[in-house]
C-alpha cells in the first residue's frame, strides 16, 4: 500500500476503510517526513468529517 495513493483515493471518494486506517496506524514509524505530514492531513480531514470511515463500492 502507498500512503500517497491512499490519500488521493480517500480524498476523491470521501471514504477510508478500516483496513486502510489500520495500515496507516501500524506503519507510522516507517513513514518519511513527507508521509508523516500526509498522514496528519488525512487525520485532520477524517476529524473534520470530510473523510468517513466505511467501505468503497467498486
Amino acid at each position: 500500500m502507498n500512503l500517497g495513493l491512499l490519500f488521493l483515493e480517500s480524498l476523491s471518494t470521501g471514504v477510508i476503510t478500516t483496513k486502510e486506517m489500520d495500515w496507516v496506524t501500524s506503519q507510522q514509524q516507517n513513514f518519511s517526513r513527507i508521509e508523516k505530514a500526509t498522514a496528519l492531513r488525512l487525520g485532520r480531514l477524517f476529524d473534520s468529517g470530510l473523510i468517513q470511515l466505511g467501505c468503497r463500492m467498486k
